[in-house]
């Protein structure tokens, strides 16, 4: 008995089953350990197995040891075999043959035409281009002799007089220009004179310059 006074909440029927918030606790599904080690143990003898016998039947995964060392082994063999043609071939490359090689006294034959050197290019001597005589000495009328010379061989003549430049230790003979070299190497041989220089300094294609010594 309680000192509170009943209620509504009190009135529980004797024939029905109880309810409201009270449960019987359930006990917790335990969990089958037998199952679990029954499969870990055939695994563990599957690979036990496995790694003891296969071996030994000639099995063998990739990559194994026995694998590395089957292949070592022919190896060998196979180099040998690759080296066999290339023997083969050269010992199947003809040698040389005596009878067509020819001797140190025999000349071998040439191909062609031999080049020769143009004759046709070098320039004509052109006695009709003017020719300056100047007289560097101090010879009176020297320039004017060997105008007279130049004139009589064909040339034609230019201006005639005394050197006025930087006097001269020797005779001279200035050309401007390659096409002019022809015609003073004519006029050299023809005065004797052998120095020739290749300027731009004087208006004349071609200039004598007489020098002390000269004859």
């Amino acid at each position: 008995m309680t000192k509170y006074a009943r209620d509504e909440f009190d009135k529980v029927p004797e024939t029905s089953s109880r309810q409201g918030v009270h449960r019987v606790a359930s006990d917790a599904p335990r969990r089958r350990l037998g199952p679990i080690l029954a499969v870990g143990v055939l695994a563990l003898a599957i690979g036990l197995v496995a790694f003891l016998f296969l071996p030994k039947l000639g099995f063998a995964p990739t990559g194994s040891p026995l694998l590395a060392a089957g292949s070592a082994q022919e190896s060998p063999s196979a180099s040998a075999s690759a080296e066999a043609p290339q023997t083969a071939s050269q010992s199947a490359e003809p040698s040389a043959d005596p009878s067509t090689t020819p001797s140190a006294g025999e000349a071998l034959p040439t191909t062609g035409t031999p080049s020769t050197a143009p004759e046709d290019d070098a320039p004509a001597v052109d006695k009709s281009q003017p020719v300056a005589v100047y007289n560097g000495t101090t010879t009176a009328g020297l320039a004017g002799r060997v105008s007279n010379t130049v004139s009589a061989d064909g040339w034609t003549l230019g201006p005639v007089g005394n050197w006025g430049g930087t006097p001269q230790k020797s005779s001279v003979i200035y050309y401007n220009g390659a096409e002019q070299k022809a015609n003073a190497e004519a006029l050299g041989e023809l005065l004797n004179i052998t120095s020739l220089v290749d300027s731009a300094e004087f208006q004349q294609p071609v200039v004598v310059v007489l020098g002390p010594g000269f004859q």
